[in-house]
């Protein structure tokens, strides 16, 4: 059921671990190298509304996804219309390269169907790896979303590039030809 160099990796945490701060640290680690990440990262405990503020990657624009409500009302907060812009926004990214899909949450809208879900199949079939942050308490439902193809990971750095690590080389082989053309040789 899991495999190593699964192209679908799971970031599982639970309250004593902060995998905006680790997604966001990636993100930036990888685009820094010349590899292009591409999606979206909470902004993190450490910022006001931070559960429903995310980052843009790889542009760093900030973004709200909550409604402003007034003090009375109740429920979730979330602007489904903001998020799904977004995610058309990142699809378009996908489509113009990119080398990794970074998903801030597997929440209640991805447990559905909804959300962000339909950008992981659109990476995962054009070959391009996705890692999301998934509270330990939805494991089971990534699980059955993911259909068992997935790798858990542990919510810290050392999981998420020793991942990486396996399905870029991976991934860089799988592009390379197995022989060269006659302009190569001249290069």
């Amino acid at each position: 059921m899991f495999d190593a160099q699964c192209d679908l990796a799971a970031l599982v945490y639970t309250e004593d671990h902060d995998p905006d701060e680790i997604l966001r640290e990636f993100a930036a680690g990888l685009n820094a190298s010349g590899h292009r990440a591409v999606g979206i990262v909470q902004l993190g405990r450490h910022y006001p509304d931070a559960s429903l503020s995310a980052t843009l990657v790889p542009t760093g624009e900030q973004l709200r996804l909550f409604q402003d409500r007034n003090a009375y009302s109740s429920g979730c907060r979330l602007d489904v219309r903001q998020l799904t812009g977004v995610g058309e926004r990142i699809a378009k990214t996908i489509d113009e390269g990119a080398d990794i899909l970074i998903v801030n949450r597997f929440g209640r809208q991805e447990r559905e169907g909804k959300g962000l879900a339909h950008l992981i199949a659109h990476a995962l079939g054009a070959d391009i790896p996705v890692v999301i942050a998934v509270p330990s308490h939805y494991f089971g439902d990534w699980i059955t979303f993911a259909g068992g193809m997935t790798v858990k990971l542990h919510c810290d750095r050392e999981s998420l590039d020793a991942w990486w690590h396996l399905v870029s080389a991976r991934h860089v082989n799988l592009r390379q030809p197995d022989h060269l053309t006659v302009c190569e040789i001249f290069k």
